[in-house]
């Protein structure tokens, strides 16, 4: 079974049972667990879903389901980028210059508060769905909608037309939305890469013929076994 957050109000369609919404926090997933039978939590949630995946592992714990993490590696800085790495959005806001900058928030819609007060900046956002009037908390804003992957011509030809002078990401890893990191050193742009939330000590793997092994046999194989656990 396949279940999503429902962020978004068109989901990618899945070739397996879904659902959607949230569990109730830990003793409703708890019950989710025990109430469908279920033997095996793969947690391919979004790097950034910290809380999920806090609560698949206290769930797991509590139900002894085994769990494995299927992970992306996170983006690692090459020659000509100019990143700068932050432990979180508050600490992006202020890494922002001081005089007015025009910033591209890749970084979705939901802790944009963290830039509210960075007013003197334009921001362009990227968002699957069109806000709501009046929802979003940065007054200078333009937002575009679509939905990735996105080359990295594309992503420059954006930063181009928006005359974008520094972008805001994070590590999410992956090559679906790498395309603007390619974009940014092209083009010489500053960085502000937000780093992964901390999360708890769990298996976890890159591959997902890996998962699929352990799901059919119940333990990885041999060659998964050097993949470390998540600190």
């Amino acid at each position: 079974m396949f279940s999503y957050a429902g962020a978004t109000l068109a989901p990618v369609a899945q070739p397996l049972p879904t659902r959607c919404g949230g569990f109730g926090g830990v003793p409703g997933l708890v019950q989710f667990i025990r109430s469908q039978g279920i033997t095996h939590v793969v947690d391919a949630t979004h790097p950034f879903a910290a809380q999920m995946s806090r609560n698949a592992c206290a769930a797991c714990d509590a139900t002894g389901v085994p769990l494995l993490a299927l992970e992306r590696a996170p983006w690692q800085a090459e020659a000509g980028d100019r990143w700068l790495d932050v432990p979180d959005m508050a600490a992006a806001a202020q890494a922002l210059p001081e005089d007015p900058a025009r910033v591209f928030l890749a970084i979705g819609r939901k802790q944009l508060d963290a830039f509210a007060g960075r007013h003197q900046h334009h921001y362009l956002l990227r968002l699957v769905d069109a806000p709501q009037p009046g929802s979003l908390p940065l007054a200078d804003t333009t937002v575009v909608l679509g939905r990735g992957p996105f080359s990295a011509a594309h992503d420059q030809a954006l930063l181009q037309a928006h005359g974008i002078t520094w972008l805001v990401a994070k590590n999410a890893g992956g090559e679906a939305t790498r395309g603007k990191l390619l974009a940014a050193r092209a083009l010489g742009l500053p960085v502000v890469m937000v780093q992964r939330p901390p999360l708890p000590q769990r298996p976890r793997t890159e591959e997902v013929g890996t998962v699929l092994h352990w799901i059919t046999h119940g333990v990885l194989p041999e060659a998964a076994g050097k993949v470390p656990s998540s600190p």
